[in-house]
């Protein structure tokens, strides 16, 4: 299904993520034929350009990133346009107003506009106030949708102060929230996985599994970030929103439905149910950690404390680790394990879903566990583990998988995130988006966590290429569990 007609406006157009990840994104669904026939981009930010320069550097994107050529890419960059204002004077908004005109006259798009804030999250309320005092917000001639990056707030007071200032100009059938982990085809496939096969969803609760964990983890460093991740940390840059939307997604309900509101609706109670970790629980349920020097792939690398823009005092984690429950029928006694982390040996998410033992082990006291690795990235893929028969005598049992990776596919036709996410802002379905009442529940869980660790002030130190610090083995090993040390390929023994 193709997007509906329409111009997307980007603003902060001249930065990074326009450059690397957007316009290519667009320029992707165009080649497959998945953008609408008619459809405008708008470049917006305070830079001076003209469309010519525009297009020219993102010409130059495409040829670097995705190999452009031809007569596709000339298409393509004709529909790419530029308008420079400054982005935090609502006078200046009156530019837009003449270009949004002749775009959608020349297009036909019938005042269908989707507003993309690519920009530093000061500006997430400021750009709707703006665009409203012009009255670009309006719906009485075509939709108008704004989509909104992470961070979506810095703790639950901004967060809801946010909310409140974009819902003065937007209805919250407008605003998509956008979370480009939700849109990665095996976070989709959790849900598909378990809701069309009889073999698994009666397998998917206290009664058969032993626990869940959910790994994040990423072999780089802060890179050039450094200013702004000590102002964040693993706790909000990862497990917030990244990790606490692919948990609901573990969790959830089936819906009554699919559509938006249904899928959407079960995604809420799950991080509703969410048991409070007060400071009790936290002491013994929580590890965060910050990388030393050490070494990834034989190379060393720097600590965290020498990256630039880090303080040299700082004590933001680079890792969490912690241990949560669900206070629901389906999941009560099960723990979640959660882990995010830099500087790890290999960059990995993926989904381990631990079943339970056998009552009695009749072969071999050492058999191997069931489990069921669903990879996020990369090599994106699904791998069952189980016992069978080791060759020769005796009946002792070997773990073995079935393994499925989408790689295999003879025509692999997998969207990335952003592609998947853009074309169904598009087209209006607002399923893989986050929801007000979700971004309140993931706050309310994470803030007892943000504000132990600001009275406790200690992170636990790792060497770069480890999979974290001791404790967290502590954490896990105490009940009897073990940490998987996954490994970037799932045809190698991840």
């Amino acid at each position: 299904m193709k997007a509906d007609n329409n111009c997307i406006v980007i603003f902060g157009a001249s930065g990074d993520l326009t450059y690397r990840k957007l316009i290519p994104a667009l320029y992707h669904l165009y080649k497959i034929g998945r953008l609408a026939e008619s459809f405008s981009v708008l470049g917006v930010a305070r830079s001076e350009l003209s469309d010519d320069s525009f297009r020219q550097k993102m010409r130059e994107a495409l040829i670097d990133l995705e190999g452009a050529s031809g007569e596709i890419l000339d298409k393509f960059c004709n529909h790419l346009y530029y308008q420079a204002i400054n982005t935090s004077d609502v006078v200046d908004y009156a530019k837009l107003l003449p270009r949004l005109d002749e775009l959608h006259d020349k297009y036909g798009t019938g005042g269908n506009t989707l507003y993309y804030l690519s920009t530093p999250p000061s500006l997430y309320g400021v750009i709707p106030e703006c665009l409203s005092a012009h009255g670009l917000t309006t719906e009485e001639f075509g939709w108008k949708r704004i989509i909104v990056e992470k961070p979506f707030g810095y703790d639950i007071e901004t967060a809801k102060a946010l909310d409140i200032q974009i819902h003065k100009y937007f209805e919250e059938h407008q605003i998509y929230r956008i979370d480009h982990y939700l849109g990665k085809e095996t976070v989709q496939n959790l849900l598909v996985l378990r809701f069309s096969n009889g073999l698994f969803e009666p397998l998917w609760n206290r009664n058969f599994i032993d626990y869940v964990e959910i790994t994040g983890a990423e072999s780089l460093g802060v890179e050039e970030r450094g200013g702004y991740y000590d102002g964040s940390g693993a706790m909000r840059d990862m497990f917030q929103n990244h990790l606490l939307q692919v948990l609901a997604m573990v969790a959830m309900e089936p819906p009554a439905i699919i559509n938006a509101n249904s899928m959407r609706d079960e995604v809420a109670k799950v991080l509703h149910s969410l048991h409070p970790l007060h400071k009790e629980d936290l002491k013994n349920n929580l590890v965060l950690g910050q990388y030393s020097a050490g070494s990834i792939e034989g190379k060393p690398v720097k600590g965290y404390l020498e990256e630039k823009g880090v303080p040299a005092e700082s004590n933001t984690e680079t890792y969490m680790a912690v241990r949560c429950q669900i206070d629901n029928w389906r999941w009560a006694g099960v723990p979640f394990y959660v882990r995010s982390g830099k500087r790890m040996p290999t960059r990995v998410t993926e989904v381990v879903i631990h079943f339970k033992t056998t009552p009695h082990p009749v072969f071999s006291q050492n058999a191997p566990d069931n489990k069921l690795i669903i990879r996020i990235q990369p090599d994106e893929g699904i791998s069952m583990r189980f016992g069978l028969k080791k060759p020769g005598a005796g009946f002792e049992a070997k773990e073995v998988s079935m393994d499925f990776r989408y790689a295999d596919l003879a025509s692999p036709s997998l969207l990335t995130a952003y592609e998947r996410l853009l074309l169904d802002a598009m087209k209006g379905d607002a399923t893989l988006f986050a929801r007000t009442d979700a971004v309140h529940a993931c706050w309310n869980f994470v803030q007892p966590i943000l504000d132990y660790k600001a009275e406790r002030g200690r992170v636990y130190e790792y060497e770069a290429g480890t999979w974290g610090p001791a404790e967290a083995n502590k954490l896990i090993a105490k009940h009897g569990k073990l940490w998987r040390k996954p490994s970037g390929q799932m045809k190698k023994k991840v």
